[in-house]
């Protein structure tokens, strides 16, 4: 069977609906499906419940609570999230908060949600790409998108600079907080400090072990999960995909979870206005 089975059979795996949820953002967004593949192994090996025990990281991508308000706020409305977006909001102090707890807690559990979760992570990406490509001069490459989701889009700016202009030039010394958080990463095992290149090409051969792990050089996207001669994927086909999981859970007297439910009522009642 394909890896991107239709995601609203029953009994279909949750790594058949997590590989079609990547490659319909893909899809979506343009952002290299590899990549998203690949970013979503290492981050939560395609767990779309994973959480973190050292921080509030959660889901396919796992996006702490701030990047996840973030996203949302700038991207949710374009998903019939308006309801979630509008709810956002952000302080002198740069953070985006929530009023209602419950509602901000609805908000953040979408990021066990495989679909949501993974077209705002391309979205992310994207923008990242953007950025990056502006600073840069150049077309950024998957690598570049995970130095930007590992230091920021302003550090992945400067890293990549530098690595462009001095790629074997230690890379500890212009990053030495960083390096001091990720030493394993900044240094090798004798304690030498490793070159951009090093670094950038080290997160590169993650990313592809990661890509080849769950078999992504032989996976054929059927677009099993889009209406028959669709060319693209469209916000509204996230909505019909959530629904119809819905409602074949129903069919098998599995009863859907509530957050779940007000997500397709609600992603449903935006984009029928």
């Amino acid at each position: 069977m394909s890896a991107f089975a239709d995601i609203t059979a029953t009994g279909a795996s949750t790594g058949n609906r997590v590989t079609n949820a990547i490659a319909m953002a893909s899809r979506r967004t343009g952002v290299d499906f590899a990549y998203l593949l690949g970013q979503a192994k290492i981050e939560s090996s395609l767990n779309p419940t994973a959480r973190a025990t050292t921080s509030s990281a959660t889901g396919l991508y796992q996006f702490v609570d701030q990047s996840w308000l973030a996203v949302i706020d700038q991207h949710g409305s374009e998903y019939g999230l308006g309801w979630a977006a509008d709810a956002i909001s952000r302080g002198s102090n740069g953070r985006y908060y929530v009023s209602d707890p419950e509602l901000r807690q609805q908000i953040l559990d979408l990021r066990k949600h495989p679909e949501t979760a993974s077209v705002m992570a391309a979205e992310h990406a994207a923008d990242n790409k953007a950025t990056l490509e502006q600073r840069l001069g150049r077309e950024a490459e998957p690598v570049d998108l995970y130095m930007a989701h590992f230091l920021g889009v302003g550090g992945a700016s400067k890293f990549l600079s530098m690595n462009d202009r001095a790629p074997d030039a230690s890379a500890a010394s212009m990053f030495p907080a960083a390096a001091r958080a990720n030493r394993a990463i900044f240094y090798d095992r004798q304690g030498n400090a490793r070159s951009f290149a090093e670094i950038r090409d080290r997160f590169a051969a993650k990313l592809q072990k990661g890509f080849d792990s769950v078999g992504g050089g032989d996976i054929q996207y059927a677009d099993a999960s889009l209406p028959s001669g669709a060319k693209t994927v469209q916000p509204a086909d996230y909505v019909r995909i959530e629904t119809q999981r819905l409602a074949t859970a129903a069919d098998v007297t599995v009863r859907p979870e509530p957050q779940t439910a007000r997500l397709a009522y609600l992603m449903l009642a935006t984009l029928g206005r």
